[in-house]
């Protein structure tokens, strides 16, 4: 049984419950339809489709969950945005088992969201993600490499040699080692698994509103009814915000103003190489650029220093940062880099929680039926399937059953608790 720290107050969503609010329109309500609120949506629909509910409460009716997006075609979304990378080498317990969970749930996501007999394709490459360590940075290295392995993440530690001997286009006089995933890491498209997840939520009952959410009333230390943008009201059980880089305003929305989370730009470059680099991984470099393969061409970018990652929604793009620090790198890392040509590039979000960089999970501790799914700092697409799990358990059951994510509650930032994640790329 899960540690249930964290989630005491959670409204137990049995039939009763359900009979306690007056009419609800909507049950559970979700704030952003991204890969974070339809992997939510799709969990609970899934569970009640595999008679969760009577287990829950019994003989109740069906839940009735909506979904509601300000952007259905998803052109600014964080979701579609991603670079798509899925990787087990975190430094932090949940984060590994998550991105477990995440592997095995992709394998399995043809038979899962299959709809009318039609299997999505995710485009998984499997090819792994290579973290590379100068002397300084291989206490860390081993440090989370042994965590890794305890958990049951299929991780090798390379050594300069060993990584020249794979990856033969690649400098490594620098380093005193390497970390690679050898299963269950690498990329897969974002927009077809954020589009899978959506269309098995809806046939499995899940409505998807195109709207905003702008405003909520509450009373007695309740979410009672949402606002829309298009001027509607609908009064609901529960609320779940995962509304990404947006959801401080959401929970601004709820009374809630201390929200760690802040909307920060990365740029995705994209470059193309005249020379292949045959088995190329998504590499890390000591420095925090990374590339990884796209087609004939490839990926990078690097989080901005710290004095220049503002606080921002716009999208605009930054080519000095390409010129001045991810370039370099790359082409000291790998010679034919000297010579590329930059491509379509993009920018996305990040929804970084400013504390300790991990996501903050289950119900606000003075809003107990409005749920947070939040700050994932750049790690949403490769928790989103663990996620939707966690957070559907907390609505049907009160507690988490699979896995254990009590840890990540809102209450840890009062309690001096924080878990500092490590590997953020």
């Amino acid at each position: 049984m899960a540690d249930r720290r964290g989630i005491r107050n959670l409204p137990h969503m049995t039939s009763s419950a359900f009979d306690s609010v007056r009419c609800p329109s909507w049950d559970v309500l979700v704030v952003g339809g991204g890969v974070i609120g339809s992997a939510v949506a799709y969990f609970l629909a899934a569970a009640e489709a595999q008679g969760a509910r009577g287990e829950a409460g019994g003989g109740g009716r069906a839940l009735r969950i909506a979904v509601v997006e300000r952007d259905p075609t998803y052109a600014s979304s964080s979701t579609a945005l991603s670079v798509g990378g899925i990787r087990q080498q975190f430094s932090t317990r949940e984060n590994i088992l998550l991105s477990r969970f995440t592997a095995e749930f992709i394998r399995r996501a043809p038979e899962l969201l299959s709809v009318d007999g039609e299997e999505p394709e995710l485009g998984f490459v499997e090819a792994g993600y290579l973290f590379l360590a100068t002397e300084s940075g291989l206490p860390v290295l081993r440090r989370n490499h042994s965590l890794q392995r305890e958990l049951g993440a299929d991780v090798a530690i390379l050594s300069p040699e060993e990584v020249q001997a794979r990856f033969p286009w690649m400098e490594v006089g620098d380093l005193a080692a390497a970390s690679l995933g050898l299963r269950g890491e690498g990329w897969l498209d974002p927009y077809s698994l954020l589009q899978a997840l959506k269309g098995k939520a809806r046939a499995l009952g899940v409505a998807y509103l195109s709207d905003e959410v702008v405003g909520m009333r509450t009373r007695n230390h309740r979410v009672e009814a949402v606002t829309l943008a298009s001027g509607d009201t609908l009064p609901v059980g529960l609320v779940v915000n995962a509304a990404g880089p947006r959801a401080p305003e959401v929970a601004r929305m709820a009374g809630i103003r201390d929200l760690p989370v802040r909307p920060r730009k990365r740029i995705v470059y994209r470059i193309h190489c005249r020379e292949a680099l045959p088995g190329c991984p998504l590499v890390v470099d000591p420095s925090g650029v990374y590339f990884r393969p796209e087609g004939q061409d490839f990926l990078c970018g690097a989080s901005p220093p710290p004095h220049r990652d503002r606080d921002t929604l716009d999208l605009e793009m930054e080519y000095e940062h390409f010129h001045e620090v991810v370039w370099p790198v790359l082409a000291d890392r790998v010679p034919a880099f000297e010579a590329v040509k930059l491509g379509h590039s993009w920018a996305g979000h990040y929804a970084i929680n400013t504390v300790d960089q991990n996501a903050i999970l289950g119900p606000h501790p003075e809003l107990p039926n409005f749920c947070l799914a939040n700050g994932f700092s750049g790690h949403g697409l490769q928790h989103a399937p663990g996620v939707g799990m966690a957070i559907a358990e907390l609505i049907l059951y009160g507690e988490y059953r699979t896995l254990d994510l009590a840890r990540f509650s809102f209450e840890r930032f009062a309690n001096g608790e924080l878990i500092r994640e490590e590997n953020v790329v």
